[in-house]
């Protein structure tokens, strides 16, 4: 899908998030992890599950992780139907 160019610009882009100069080793594995379940990236959600396991990750920790997710999605939905209700002047006390 991406010329040359581009897929190697990208490659570099990724490959540097994974040299954290502030983050450690376990803290950039869950962000990775919670970013790719909230992205809905089943293959990268399988990469950072590997990970987690080799970094030693307990099975609390990533049910935490994926606990934070859930809860920002949540919220964001509530949000959404907030702006739509708004927009569109509903009341939904009138149904």
């Amino acid at each position: 899908m991406l010329t040359k160019k581009h897929q190697e610009a990208y490659d570099s882009f990724y490959e540097s998030t994974h040299e954290n100069e502030f983050l450690d080793q376990k803290t950039e594995i869950l962000i990775g992890l919670s970013a790719s379940i909230a992205m809905s990236c089943k293959p990268c959600t399988n990469y950072y599950l590997k990970q987690a396991k080799k970094a030693n990750i307990t099975k609390g920790e990533i049910s935490e992780v994926l606990a934070k997710v859930m809860a920002v999605s949540a919220g964001q939905k509530r949000l959404q139907m907030k702006d739509v209700l708004t927009e569109y002047k509903i009341n939904l006390e009138s149904y």
